[in-house]
């Protein structure tokens, strides 16, 4: 089969959920035999050349970058915000470049599927129904606007005011593009019966980010334990709004009890104002560290404090996958089928929260076996290739 993803974003290096869930979808498909083109954008975000991605990763794919900034501009966001009715976080992404490229690709190869890699590549379906036959797949990697609504539901005054005119303006956005599309891929269940009552009449198909198992060995070689650790992007709202709420609510009274014990966070682009809220004692702050896993590995607890926010946690799938004892929310595990007190602990409170992490750090065996259930709940549901397998079966269907 040949294949063409979209996306907004290069899919290396795998540093976030988005550029995770792309990645290893690419990897699967190729591995299973088929012909992948990416066409991405190369934001000045996540900007990368194509000679530094790894070899192997390079030869799964024809990758093809076009520049497309992509930044956010207060005063564009300002002009946006009282003379248009298209969401920012949408325009950023319209590009005469994205498209030309788009254009000429589609004239020099033909495909079987053309896959868009979330909502914002959505605006390039007319392009291709004018210079492709190919079935259009729209793979929801969340439900976007709920990502938003959320967030205004946890800030204050004018920040809450403009956020939820912009989560409306997604909203009205993302059901403006429903059925357009010949195939929907929801990376969770949630979110296709969310899009199914939106509107959405198209077949569609649940494909949850996969692991790739070869990547992700458990190793409790270096552990340190107890300990706590948090890694993930620091330049998104819901993780940002999370951990000041941890150490705010939480952190006090752990580590009080616990004078020895540490927090580690970890994770890029962080704000100034973020990494001062963040010296506090006990808590250590590695900023981008190099080896994600490695740096999983060496930690025992897995603290996740998500209060918003949408789709599916790739961090909590990996954190499972290197059986690591998670706490975190209805909401950080939402649209992953996870059994609370077997193979990870919910807690929607600081009550909670302090009662669980406590229970952990002080009974060994007890988190060693939420681990191990861990593993054996990711390798039974989330294995890479399976779901990428499936996901073709699906398409073979449709076609």
């Amino acid at each position: 089969m040949r294949i063409l993803q979209l996306m907004n974003k290069v899919p290396w290096p795998p540093k976030d959920g988005g550029a995770i869930a792309c990645m290893n979808l690419t990897k699967g498909f190729s591995m299973l035999g088929h012909e992948v083109t990416v066409l991405s954008m190369n934001t000045a975000k996540h900007h990368i050349r194509i000679k530094d991605m790894p070899a192997d990763f390079r030869s799964r794919a024809d990758f093809r970058l076009v520049e497309v900034p992509a930044s956010i501009n207060w005063f564009d966001a300002s002009i946006n915000f009282l003379f248009s009715k298209l969401p920012y976080n949408a325009k950023r992404f319209i590009s005469l470049a994205y498209s030309a490229e788009l254009i000429k690709l589609l004239t020099e190869k033909q495909f079987d599927v053309i896959q868009l890699e979330g909502l914002y590549l959505c605006p390039y379906i007319p392009v291709i129904r004018k210079y492709s036959k190919a079935t259009i797949a729209y793979r929801a990697h969340n439900i976007e606007y709920e990502i938003w609504e959320r967030t205004a539901s946890l800030s204050e005054g004018m920040r809450s005011n403009y956020i939820q005119n912009l989560s409306k303006r997604i909203k009205r956005f993302e059901i403006s593009y429903l059925n357009l599309y010949d195939i929907l891929v929801p990376i969770t269940d949630r979110d296709g019966l969310i899009l199914d009552k939106l509107g959405n009449t198209k077949p569609r198909h649940t494909s949850q980010t996969g692991i790739d198992f070869a990547s992700l060995v458990p190793t409790a070689k270096k552990l340190e334990f107890p300990s706590l650790f948090h890694i993930g992007a620091l330049d998104w709202a819901p993780n940002q709004e999370g951990l000041i709420w941890f150490f705010d609510h939480c952190w006090k009274k752990i580590h009080g009890e616990n004078p020895q014990l540490k927090f580690y966070l970890a994770g890029r682009n962080a704000p100034d104002w973020l990494e001062r809220h963040l010296r506090l004692d006990g808590v250590e702050y590695l900023g981008e560290i190099n080896d994600a896993y490695d740096f999983m590995n060496s930690k025992a607890v897995m603290v996740v404090p998500l209060f918003s926010g949408s789709g599916m946690r790739i961090k909590i799938i990996e954190g499972m996958a290197l059986g690591k004892p998670i706490v975190t929310t209805d909401i950080g595990t939402e649209g992953i089928p996870t059994q609370d007190g077997h193979n990870i602990l919910i807690a929607n409170d600081a009550d909670q929260f302090i009662e669980a992490i406590t229970r952990l750090i002080n009974n060994r065996e007890l988190s060693n076996q939420i681990g191990r259930n861990a593993i054996g709940f990711i390798q039974e549901k989330f294995d890479n290739l399976s779901q990428a397998g499936a996901l073709i079966e699906f398409y073979k269907q449709h076609l």
